[in-house]
């Protein structure tokens, strides 16, 4: 089965490492032009720099802060009155980790703006352009944690869990217009966030990290955790025309982590 994007336009968040920039590649690899957004303008530069370009695809880049949702919703706005998007990836850094008690009222407010208020708002700007053409893919980047809480990760959990339910009321909105909304309920991928994870764990439990990522893996049915690459290849097909049936869903890419069904 051939993956084709060609002629379609991407746009990524949180692209500049980790889960964000291995989805922007497969993305580009398989046609699409894609637009990356994150706060390291740097290696912004250096991702598209190396993006593939034999399709007549051209990639740009957006330096954007998504805690800082009135700086954000300026940038972002700007870019969807010069720009059509096809494909629609929500993506941003975690919010910081920690438990239930530990956390307070103005903390899940700050997790509300920065995983919720964001999404919400660009896809209300992808979604007017969508309906227009016809067709439009929306492809949210969420977390295991919704439907298994991390007792650690008090913040993601509650507000990503609020982003899946809304998606899934919207997917029964727009598809009559050719558009479809998918979550992705992400398990352990090598990432700099999992890395910082890790080492809160193994400082707070007095061992190594590396006896912390083994402990891991080893929870993992497959007995390892994904690669970024594995998850671009998710979010390229739901973003092709093969997943048009497709939509209103939660799918989880954990190698087996999920114990519910």
């Amino acid at each position: 089965m051939n993956i084709s994007l060609k002629g379609k336009n991407a746009l990524v968040g949180g692209s500049s490492g980790g889960i964000g920039k291995g989805i922007a590649e497969q993305l580009a690899e398989s046609g699409a032009s894609v637009t990356v957004m994150a706060r390291s303008e740097n290696k912004l530069k250096q991702l598209i720099n190396n993006l593939p370009t034999e399709d007549g695809q051209k990639h740009e880049y957006l330096v954007v802060d998504f805690s800082d949702f009135d700086s954000y919703s300026t940038i972002i706005s700007t870019y969807f009155k010069k720009n059509t998007v096809d494909i629609l990836v929500n993506n941003t850094q975690g919010p910081e980790a920690g438990g239930a008690l530990e956390k307070k009222v103005d903390d899940y407010q700050t997790a509300f703006d920065l995983l919720f208020k964001t999404i919400v708002f660009t896809t209300e700007l992808a979604v007017e352009q969508m309906q227009k053409n016809g067709w439009g893919r929306i492809i949210n980047v969420a977390s295991i944690s919704v439907k298994e809480p991390l007792n650690y990760l008090a913040l993601s959990n509650t507000i990503r869990a609020a982003v899946v339910t809304w998606a899934k009321g919207l997917a029964s909105d727009v598809g009559q217009f050719g558009i479809t909304v998918n979550s992705i309920l992400t398990g352990y991928f090598d990432t700099e966030r999992i890395a910082q994870l890790n080492a809160k764990k193994a400082e707070k439990m007095g061992v190594s990290q590396n006896k912390v990522r083994k402990t891991m893996e080893e929870m993992v049915p497959v007995k390892r955790i994904g690669q970024p690459i594995e998850y671009g290849y998710l979010v390229a097909f739901l973003a092709s025309e093969k997943a048009a049936f497709i939509t209103g869903i939660n799918m989880p890419i954990d190698g087996g982590l999920l114990k519910s069904l």
